[in-house]
């Protein structure tokens, strides 16, 4: 059976070798980088399966990392380890494409589920989410999720990796219920307050983009989620 692919960014060697035993005795295949730019090379070369990256490395820190990555595969998951935890060290980890952030000193069992749970939702069995040329075409409208552009009537914008994949996840669901807590768990990994203050963010850009669509509305069902009717 193959094994899954961890691309580990750190470049404090005692703890790098603590995870990499870790997850090696775990079943995983652990592709080491000391440096963000030697990490930018092994993710290029071995196409891992998920990324576990620290935040302050030398040649290339881990939100410049990230986004790189997150460009080059939009669906693949990373999980950010750092001792950096003020509140907009975290956002600024989702921002660039994280979907998880660990604060250190943490266990690895704790690592260890997490990953699990990021390679159910955006793991190689996810085919339908890694097909590069999926496109959703709504009204006068167009998604492409994976260049993370929406072109309406009166132009084209850029979104941020979770926005693409919030606007997806309504397509998907279009002129039916998609749950609150299923958007959530699906793109944040859990429902917390946090979390769906931050959706709720999301949602008001959306709408704001789409503003001069006519045929198009996104409805909040309060308690319930949202509706995307076109």
């Amino acid at each position: 059976m193959k094994k899954t692919k961890v691309l580990y960014a750190e470049d404090e060697p005692f703890l790098a070798r603590i995870v990499l035993d870790g997850l090696t005795s775990s079943g995983y295949e652990v592709k080491l980088a000391l440096n963000g730019a030697l990490a930018w090379a092994q993710f290029e070369k071995e196409k891992p399966d998920i990324c576990v990256l620290d935040i302050m490395m030398p040649q290339k820190d881990g939100y410049t990392l990230a986004a790189e990555i997150r460009k080059s595969d939009p669906n693949i998951p990373i999980i950010f380890l750092s001792a950096k935890a003020l509140t907009e060290d975290v956002v600024m980890g989702f921002k660039s494409g994280g979907n998880d952030y660990l604060k250190k000193p943490f266990s690895i069992d704790e690592l260890l589920v997490r990953m699990e749970s990021l390679l159910k939702r955006f793991g190689p069995a996810n085919n339908e989410e890694k097909d590069p040329d999926r496109k959703y075409r709504f009204r006068n409208c167009e998604l492409d999720p994976v260049a993370q552009k929406l072109k309406t009537s009166v132009g084209e914008y850029s979104l941020s990796y979770k926005e693409a994949i919030l606007l997806e996840l309504l397509l998907k669901n279009r002129n039916n219920i998609l749950e609150r807590e299923d958007a959530l768990i699906k793109i944040w990994g859990e429902d917390s307050f946090y979390n769906g203050r931050s959706m709720d963010v999301f949602m008001a850009h959306l709408r704001k983009l789409l503003k001069n669509e006519p045929e198009i509305q996104i409805i909040s069902l309060r308690g319930v989620g949202y509706k995307l009717i076109c």
